[in-house]
């Protein structure tokens, strides 16, 4: 079947007369969120249109602009990122029988990334906080690399496995992995997202936990498991996330700490259906390090004194409670997703501003893997049948 002229209304809808610019240029320089050849994703606005009607054709604008937005930013940069390549390749592959194979570029950008030989990392230390340098990318390219093997290939790659143990190479003596650096939220938070990101990649890989028998990668394992289980909750996020853990690894969370889990998630929901990732913890409980700028752009927000529902924590929320065995029946959940559908704009995105430097809305990209994520889960796409290509 021939792609039909969807992906050219896609296109046209980002066209802009600005001339084109070189993926190799500057952020400071770019005129659009992504571009690829003659193609290009202006920069996301909180007063894009939304959607007339929400269904498949709406669904398959929001994966092309996954597609392209991944493609071109491994084609422009190649480097692992949070708020692009990393959703694609950890969620974003989960749906590919509805949309078409995932873009290999994306998957070799990671695959490139991965050292041929695996060394000892030095431990290093910054305002009295000690960390693992390349910690936070080398969690996310396992965790990208874990996802391919599991919905793409269905088998564990020898590129993979290496990844996992050099990720392992980073882990603190705690157990912890350290996400050290300026925050940006969602994706760069508490050391307990970035650990439970870690985990993830463990615990998905085809294979990899099952048949690991080198007694030192075993011994990190459960430290990380160990401190996964015990880790005193930095705010709420880390606490709802217990609910993400109790699905990759119960045998961490107690029963108690799922259900206080799952209340707090219920007295988050918003009037409107809806949820906000700024609701989750105090602003300055997010991370050890808040820069000046990043503080002073979320206290100037119009909406600061009563944040406004969003479209990642909304989505979380569902996939959480997805997750959780919570029936797509759930009053909980009918809400999120009527919120999610009435919410979604005619450029397929789901609209977020960014909460790290409020210019090309990245977190617009997070929010939208997360938002097809929780359709995913609810049985949203199962109509769509993929995109059978040439």
């Amino acid at each position: 079947m021939k792609i039909k002229l969807l992906a050219f209304v896609f296109i046209f809808w980002f066209a802009c007369s600005i001339p084109n610019l070189g993926l190799g240029q500057s952020a400071s320089q770019l005129a659009y969120q992504y571009e690829l050849g003659d193609k290009r994703v202006s920069i996301p606005t909180a007063d894009e249109p939304r959607v007339e009607a929400f269904g498949t054709e709406s669904l398959k604008v929001a994966a092309e602009y996954l597609e392209l937005g991944a493609a071109s930013w491994a084609s422009g940069r190649g480097c692992v990122n949070c708020h692009t390549t990393g959703p694609y390749l950890a969620d974003a592959t989960a749906w590919h029988s509805h949309f078409g194979k995932p873009n290999q570029e994306v998957f070799e950008s990671f695959a490139k990334e991965v050292p041929n030989d695996i060394q000892e990392i030095r431990q290093a230390e910054h305002n009295g906080h000690k960390y693992y340098p390349g910690a936070f990318s080398s969690v996310w390219r396992s965790l990208g690399l874990a996802e391919w093997d599991r919905n793409v290939t269905g088998k564990l790659s020898e590129t993979t496995d290496r990844s996992l143990r050099e990720m392992l190479t980073r882990q603190s003596a705690s157990g912890a992995f350290v996400s050290h650096g300026e925050v940006e939220i969602p994706h760069i938070t508490t050391d307990f997202e970035l650990s439970l990101h870690a985990a993830r990649a463990i615990v998905v890989a085809p294979s990899w936990l099952s048949e690991l028998e080198d007694p030192n990668l075993l011994a990190r394992v459960e430290r990380l498991k160990r401190w996964l289980a015990s880790a005193v909750p930095k705010n709420n996020f880390d606490r709802v996330l217990k609910l993400q853990l109790g699905y990759y690894l119960p045998e961490c969370v107690s029963a108690s700490e799922q259900e206080a889990a799952m209340e707090l998630l219920n007295r988050r929901q918003h009037s409107d259906g809806g949820w906000s990732i700024r609701d989750m913890s105090p602003l300055e409980d997010w991370h050890f390090e808040m820069s000046p700028k990043v503080l002073s752009l979320i206290q100037s927000l119009p909406d600061a004194g009563n944040p406004q529902s969003d479209p990642y924590m909304t989505a979380l929320a569902i996939v959480l409670m997805r997750q959780s065995n919570v029936p797509v029946s759930d009053p909980r959940i009918e809400r999120g997703l009527s919120w999610l559908k009435r919410e979604q704009r005619q450029s397929g995105r789901w609209w977020m501003h960014s909460l790290y430097r409020g210019n090309y809305h990245y977190t617009t990209y997070i929010a939208t893997v997360e938002a097809m994520k929780a359709l995913k889960l609810c049985g949203e796409l199962d109509r769509i049948t993929a995109i059978e290509t040439p």
